[in-house]
């Protein structure tokens, strides 16, 4: 620990008498607004003020990053209050992330960081071989950018690393929306990533997220052992072809991808083209709940559907529209599975458990008068490790039904 002598002078934060210390002691790391004694000192500190964190008794329970904007009012950085949050704090977190990584994979293609659960609140980190994509989520985080990329440089050797300002969670901090490229050059072309025998196209800059979705790698892996020779398959809000792709590679004889955006369908052909089956792949650009409606009108069947949809329950405010939302998927793709077909349904929203969720989309197959067996459960792939104490952290559910 740093001698408290020398150790910078910090603000000091209180949690309320009934707020739930132990919690944090055990390892939950967000201080939530009514949890904290917010006198006018409190209120006046900058979005990203690094704090200590104190119990009702005045004790010291680590420092944390301070937001007064935001509903999570802090967030827990380090145990030892008079930690240092420089280069070398962040080069720490980074390789122990990245030892992790590369023992599970022989390529660096890779959620490298996945923010609590790797020690660094409201960060991610997608690995693209030589180029990282930086989402700094949290004041704290935009605010040491700068740090944060040069130990990601010096621990990885990566050339290239960009900052994505998209997403939902840095408006929720007040933050702003402007991608930067922050070390290198940013690529003039899609990337190629190598995953379940396919190949998808990372658009690093002007793609959704990051440019590729890494949680979905295991349960396509699994999706690819549903299909048979010759099956025919259908991946709804495909993007740039996650299960479509992986299912053509294992032998499907053909795969229909349906997405809103007509950037990411042709990165999927494009992806299927670099595969050697772009002969086989459909692209239909559309609203996926019209083209799954207009699917069913025209009697389309297929062995394997697969539905991956947007986050429709992203808070619990939203939590029962998103509910009726993947109920409704689950209705209009059931249908279309032929008999002893395949179904699967995934989301990605936090606040939709999974008991609700597998309800929600068993209740879907219900009202469209079939019959399911539920084969198996996925999840998010070990490079999104969970933080035991943050549900949050194990957002992704994917489940997958046999019809009759």
């Amino acid at each position: 620990m740093t001698d408290p002598a020398d150790a910078p002078q910090r603000p000091r934060i209180k949690l309320k008498p009934k707020a739930n210390a132990r919690a944090l002691r055990h390892g939950f790391p967000w201080v939530y607004s009514n949890e904290l004694v917010t006198d006018r000192r409190t209120r006046k500190l900058e979005p990203g003020t690094l704090a200590v964190l104190e119990d009702e008794a005045q004790r010291p329970l680590g420092l944390v990053a301070v937001n007064p904007d935001s509903k999570i009012i802090a967030r827990m950085l380090d145990r030892d209050a008079d930690a240092e949050i420089d280069q070398s704090w962040f080069e720490t977190r980074i390789a122990r992330a990245l030892a992790l990584r590369s023992q599970l994979y022989d390529a660096p293609f890779y959620r490298l960081v996945h923010a609590e659960s790797d020690g660094l609140p409201g960060v991610i980190i997608d690995r693209f071989n030589a180029a990282c994509v930086v989402q700094p989520n949290a004041a704290w985080a935009d605010a040491h950018i700068h740090a944060l990329c040069d130990a990601l440089a010096k621990v990885t050797g990566c050339a290239t690393i960009l900052k994505n300002a998209s997403g939902r969670t840095r408006g929720l901090e007040g933050l702003d929306d402007v991608d930067q490229v922050m070390c290198g050059a940013a690529p003039t072309a899609p990337v190629p990533v190598a995953m379940n025998g396919a190949t998808y196209m990372a658009d690093l800059t002007g793609g959704q997220k990051t440019g590729l979705f890494f949680d979905q790698r295991e349960n396509h892996a699994f999706a690819a052992r549903l299909v048979a020779p010759g099956a025919r398959v259908l991946d709804v809000f495909s993007h740039v072809g996650g299960f479509g792709l992986a299912m053509l590679a294992a032998g499907a004889g053909e795969a229909t991808c349906v997405d809103g955006s007509a950037a990411a369908l042709e990165l999927a052909q494009m992806g299927a083209d670099a595969g050697g089956f772009g002969d086989r792949l459909t692209t239909r650009q559309g609203d996926a709940f019209d083209v799954l409606t207009a699917l069913g009108a025209e009697g389309a069947q297929f062995d394997v559907v697969i539905c991956d949809p947007p986050a429709f329950a992203p808070s619990k405010p939203a939590l029962e529209a998103g509910l009726r939302a993947y109920e409704r998927v689950a209705k209009l793709a059931a249908p279309l599975v032929a008999p002893g077909g395949y179904l699967g349904l995934c989301s990605c929203s936090h606040a939709a458990e999974l008991t609700k969720f597998r309800n929600a989309s068993a209740r879907g197959i219900g009202r469209a008068g079939r019959r399911a067996q539920l084969l198996h459960t996925g999840y998010a792939g070990p490079d999104h490790p969970q933080m035991p104490q943050l549900a949050e952290s194990g957002y992704l559910k994917a489940v997958f039904f046999r019809l009759d």
